[in-house]
Formats: structure tokens, sequence, C-alpha cells
């Protein structure tokens, strides 16, 4: 996971909390303040009615929020899939097409009548070659 995922994680936990902190506030604050009022039963209960409806509408537009929040996750999950299943793609064709290379070149100077231990060595080198060069594109990605 990367740092600015993490750090989108936090802030997405984060704003969750204020969001179910200020409902829980507002509730408590409203039931409060209308149940210390000095007003009439009618009053009273048109007050708790009337706030009842505030927090439900409040609620609504939360949740409308949510659902959009859910979808541009899930768009970016989507993005970030198909990036990385390009890129691991690309890189074992690479890979692949770099040992085919190594293999017609060690067959060749077989065939020639060359040192099948300097081929031996000539092969390990590229394909350690092959893994540092994706290894240090990996690297120049998550940072």
């Amino acid at each position: 996971m990367t740092n600015q995922q993490s750090n989108e994680e936090t802030q997405n936990i984060n704003s969750k909390d204020f969001l179910i902190g200020s409902l829980i506030g507002g509730i408590v604050g409203a039931s409060l303040a209308l149940i210390f009022a000095p007003k009439s039963g009618k009053e009273l209960r048109d007050d708790l009615n009337h706030g009842a409806v505030l927090v439900k509408d409040r609620a609504n537009e939360w949740k409308g929020v949510a659902y959009d929040k859910s979808g541009e996750w899930r768009d970016y999950a989507k993005e970030q899939s198909q990036t990385i299943g390009q890129t691991v793609t690309e890189k074992s064709q690479g890979l692949t097409n770099k040992l085919k290379e190594t293999k017609a070149t060690i067959q060749e100077k077989m065939n020639k009548g060359e040192d099948p231990e300097k081929a031996a060595e000539e092969v390990a080198q590229a394909i350690e070659e092959a893994a540092n060069a994706v290894e240090a594109e990996e690297k120049n990605k998550t940072v």
C-alpha cells in the first residue's frame, strides 16, 4: 500500500468519524435543548418532530455523499487494477522476450563451438540484468 493510499484511507476514516460524531452530537444537543426549554407539551412535540425531520433530511444528504464517495473509490480501484494488470503483462512480456533473445544468442554460440560454461554465465547475467531492470522500474513507480 502506498503512502498516498494510506493518507486517503485515513482521511476517509476521519471524515466518516466526523459525520457520525456530528450526527450524534446534533441529536443529543437538539434533544437536550428541547427538553430543558420551557415549552408546552404540544410545542415540545412539534419541535421534536421538526428536529427529527431535519435529522432525517441530513442523514439522507450524508447517504448521498456516501454513495458518491463509494462510487469514486470503486472507479479508482478499477482503474488501478487495470493499470497494474497492464504493467504486469508488459513486464512479463518484456522479460519473456529478453529470455528468448538470450536463449537464441546462447544457441548460436553453442553452434559455433564456444564454451558452454561461458554461455551459461551469460544467461545468468542476462537474467540478473532483467530482474534488476524490473525491480528498478517498480521502485520508480512507488516513489
